[in-house]
């Protein structure tokens, strides 16, 4: 049994956790096996999302003063949070593979942006582009009207170098 300065140290340690991450996940996990859970783990690890088995009362403590705070009502059963520090897409994607994959395995609340949000938009925001995705769309837009600008520039070249060729070639027959 943990002593009250281990269960201070906890809840500190929650909170900053808490704190450092604007996007979290909060969900049921009952039913699953170990070997499940471990490689659970691994896909979060790999990438870059933390994932923690709580104790209930501890994380209704650890959430004041937190955006947790607002969903501290769901810290009830089996339960375990998801935290990512940048992007909720990717939390969203691999946390509702998961729970399609093991049924058992069921959403309680999330917090995106520090703001709660309906578990039902969880599967929606799974379906968006990953971060790293809109910034390669974006650059590539950017990019493509530099070379489309870049392509222009170079063909009214091309073509004043053609017309003068041209011209050059009707006097030298004419």
């Amino acid at each position: 049994m943990k002593t009250r300065a281990q269960k201070q140290q906890d809840i500190a340690s929650l909170n900053q956790d808490f704190q450092e991450s604007p996007h979290a996940l909060l969900v049921g996990f009952q039913g699953i096996t170990v070997g499940d859970d471990e490689r659970l783990r691994r896909e979060l690890r790999a990438a870059n999302l933390k994932y923690r088995v709580v104790k209930n009362t501890l994380a209704r403590r650890a959430s004041e003063g937190t955006p947790m705070e607002q969903v501290k009502e769901s810290f009830k059963g089996a339960t375990a949070v998801a935290l990512s520090p940048d992007d909720p897409v990717t939390l969203a994607k691999v946390m509702t593979k998961w729970a399609k994959e093991k049924p058992l395995f069921s959403f309680k609340a999330a917090i995106v942006e520090g703001k709660a949000i309906n578990v039902k938009d969880i599967e929606e925001l799974s379906n968006m582009p990953s971060k790293e995705e809109l910034i390669s769309k974006i650059m590539f837009l950017v990019n493509s009207g530099a070379q489309r600008l870049a392509v222009a520039t170079a063909g009214v070249a091309r073509n004043l170098t053609i017309v003068v060729d041209q011209v050059r070639a009707q006097k030298e027959s004419a």
